[in-house]
């Protein structure tokens, strides 16, 4: 199934989606990875308010305006690997209220556990697409923790039918990874055996 979603997002909106649906996305994301989500699972209060919001694990190319001194173009931005925020996700999701995270790949467990229980969502991003991405976002709105470098910092954006996006992990804990590398590891017997009758 295919939606779109606008932000602030609401509890009913966020349950009504299930792995494997489609979802484009309209109105503010900010972007944060690693030092973001270490930041605010040790108890920094995250500099801006992700209560039913969304967090892109990316770090985007920026640069300032040359026509507008102070402002700042965005060049490209892709997904970062999500899975390199799984041990802090738990506490972010907590800590901030965000009911939605973007990023490449999978997430584990603990971050399945953390969207069942506080009503998250977990979305993959297309890898190589940074520049559809960067086509998507329509401005930069603010910029906080200055000092982590452009690809760390938190960069909030407003976005225009953002994605395609894929649900992951549900609020209900399901994980689309997680399940379809169950169903090919159960298959991969069945799948061999012709193989190995045919090496013998």
């Amino acid at each position: 199934m295919i939606k779109t979603i606008n932000t602030p997002l609401c509890d009913e909106v966020i349950r009504g989606l299930k792995i494997g649906d489609i979802v484009y996305l309209n109105g503010k994301l900010a972007t944060g990875r690693d030092e973001v989500f270490s930041r605010v699972a040790r108890g920094t209060q995250c500099p801006c308010n992700l209560s039913g919001g969304v967090i892109f694990h990316a770090g985007p190319i920026v640069r300032e305006s040359g026509e507008y001194p102070g402002r700042h173009e965005l060049v490209s931005i892709g997904p970062t690997t999500s899975i390199r925020m799984e041990k802090w996700a738990g506490d972010f999701i907590e800590k901030t209220g965000v009911k939605l995270m973007i990023g490449k790949g999978g997430m584990g467990g603990k971050t399945a556990e953390a969207c069942r229980k506080y009503g998250a969502l977990h979305c993959v991003y297309p890898g190589g697409c940074a520049a559809l991405g960067a086509a998507q976002v329509t401005g930069i709105e603010n910029v906080f923790w200055r000092e982590l470098g452009m690809g760390e910092c938190i960069w909030v954006m407003e976005v225009s039918a953002f994605g395609p996006l894929i649900v992951s992990i549900d609020t209900q804990g399901n994980n689309l990874f997680a399940e379809n590398a169950a169903h090919y590891t159960s298959r991969r017997e069945a799948c061999m055996a012709p193989v190995v009758s045919y090496l013998c």
